[in-house]
């Protein structure tokens, strides 16, 4: 994205200057950049509600794709645009659009801790128990980053599945033990997330962990 280009002014999100540009050239509105993108994609990324709205109210596409098949929606997730989310939800964006890398808006959420888009995903029927290529759901992104928040919301699911394997037959579990995520992990533990499914290592989440963490995982299993 060339500085100064009518990419980075929707990023910004100077209405003004991008509303002047798309007036002389209409065809801005579905000219993609170098990576696929469109105004769209860099206004909603940008967290510029209003020159979304603007954008699809002229005719731009809800859900075109990038070089990575992200659409709108999973920029806006991932870098935490709540009313830009919101706002696409309510045009008809698909929440469970996804990646090449099989990934949709609410991995990504879950994964960066943004809790508010990760909740009115939910609410707008993004399926919670989605693997990527890698096999791995939303609850495994929040569980390895220790999202103890985004974990908690999860569980209260009552979909939610917490002992899927992902490609290296790691439970959610598995990770935060890993990662020693001790709120994480007691919280999965305390919603039934089992002790004892050995990953491909053949080992267990109890395995992966520090003494101090078994001890408390144990106690809750007693």
């Amino acid at each position: 994205m060339s500085k100064g280009s009518v990419y980075e002014t929707a990023y910004r999100g100077d209405f003004n200057q991008v509303k002047v540009k798309i007036d002389s050239d209409k065809s801005l509105i579905e000219t993609a950049d170098d990576n696929g993108r469109l105004l769209i994609h860099w206004a909603s990324l940008g967290g510029n509600e209003n020159l979304v709205d603007f954008l699809i109210d002229l005719g731009s596409p809800v859900d075109p794709v990038d070089d990575t098949n992200s659409s709108p929606i999973t920029l806006a997730a991932s870098s935490g645009r709540y009313n830009v989310v919101k706002l696409l939800i309510d045009k008809g964006a698909n929440v469970n659009h996804k990646t090449y890398r099989g990934q949709t808006p609410l991995h990504y959420a879950s994964s960066k801790g943004h809790k508010e888009i990760v909740k009115l995903l939910i609410d707008s029927d993004a399926r919670i128990n989605e693997v990527d290529v890698l096999g791995a759901t939303p609850l495994h992104r929040a569980a390895a980053q220790g999202r103890s928040n985004i974990v908690e919301l999860l569980l209260q699911n009552p979909v939610i599945n917490t002992d899927i394997c992902d490609s290296t037959g790691c439970t959610a579990l598995h990770l935060a033990c890993e990662e020693d995520r001790e709120a994480v992990a007691c919280m999965l533990v305390k919603a039934g997330a089992s002790v004892s499914i050995k990953n491909k290592e053949n080992k267990t989440p109890l395995d992966l962990c520090s003494t101090k963490l078994k001890k408390m995982l144990c106690d809750i299993v007693e």
